[in-house]
């Protein structure tokens, strides 16, 4: 099939790439405008825009997805059918009922659940024991179209939202490749979701990483895990803003009346290898931080340089 590829982020450069190895041909490809990233603020081309100009495919970057002129610049194109990966703009049904096997969307949730952004970090910090991938016929509505095939996947006790992402990417494509086949032969299955399932999750913001150390600390290493690499669980120690990359839960059983008596956010415990943090049902055991103005680290490292004593309260 000629195929229109639409996508902006890593996970939809990894989609592309399966796609471009498949016996499908990609005729030009759809991303967002290049934005200014890093300290220097130089334009950078988004990933999905890199992957398509080393294979030398022709890049479209409109301002909004319903201007009338690239509507047209599409209609030109006549694609059998539009793929979208995390493109990020809602697509106007002049486009959706444009090619002849439709726009087809790789969502990174077993839909219903986890319709809109983010789907990827909340299947870690909600505590899901398994997440996946959907390839879906897309609707006017975000994320409520038929459903073709999906893909599960089973969490790691530590998995971050990095890991899981990766993962994702990597069936992702494939996966879609596989549905592509499957339309093109008249087999593919066309499955409604159950909108008594269907959740829906919110853009990350920064805000939300700021340790609130009253919650458990079965919560938080959830939370530690799910922000990770973005925008992080973070917290300040002395003044200074402290991300918490890596800690483990120690259970209020495992805990002393005494430690238990600690303010939420209390260090009660420095060890050669970690320090124990009070949160509103059992502990967190720190094991990989990074201060302000300091390089990612592990707690013992941390240790060596900086004096923590028992006592110390976070977020302060």
């Amino acid at each position: 099939m000629r195929a229109v590829f639409m996508g902006t982020p890593e996970i939809a450069a990894t989609v592309l790439k399966s796609v471009l190895a498949s016996r499908h041909e990609v005729i030009a490809v759809v991303t967002q405008t290049d934005k200014p990233k890093g300290r220097g603020h130089e334009m950078a081309f988004p990933p999905v825009k890199e992957v398509a100009l080393e294979a030398g495919i022709p890049v479209l970057q409109p301002q909004r997805a319903r201007d009338e002129a690239f509507i047209e610049e599409l209609r030109a194109l006549n694609p059998d059918i539009i793929l979208v990966a995390a493109y990020g703009k809602l697509l106007p049904k002049a486009i959706l009922d444009m090619p002849k096997f439709g726009c087809i969307n790789v969502h990174a949730s077993l839909l219903p659940k986890y319709r809109g952004a983010s789907p990827i970090q909340w299947a870690v910090l909600n505590g899901d024991e398994k997440s996946g991938v959907t390839i879906m016929h897309m609707a006017e509505t975000m994320d409520t179209g038929d459903i073709i095939m999906t893909e599960e996947v089973v969490l790691a006790a530590d998995e971050t939202a990095g890991t899981l992402h990766d993962k994702l990417a990597e069936i992702g494509g494939p996966l879609l490749v596989t549905a592509m086949d499957a339309l093109e032969n008249g087999r593919a299955p066309r499955i409604r979701q159950n909108e008594e399932e269907a959740t829906h999750v919110k853009m990350l913001d920064k805000t939300m990483g700021d340790i609130d150390f009253t919650k458990s600390a079965l919560q938080l290493e959830r939370w530690i895990r799910g922000l990770n690499p973005w925008p992080t669980a973070y917290t300040k120690l002395d003044g200074k803003m402290c991300k918490l990359w890596r800690a483990e839960v120690i259970s209020a059983e495992d805990l002393s009346k005494e430690e238990k008596n600690n303010t939420p956010g209390t260090v009660f415990t420095v060890n050669k290898d970690s320090f124990d943090v009070l949160t509103g049902e059992g502990a967190l055991r720190v094991k990989e931080l990074q201060l302000e103005g300091k390089r990612k680290m592990t707690a013992e490292e941390f240790l060596r340089g900086f004096k923590l004593e028992a006592g110390t309260v976070l977020g302060r």
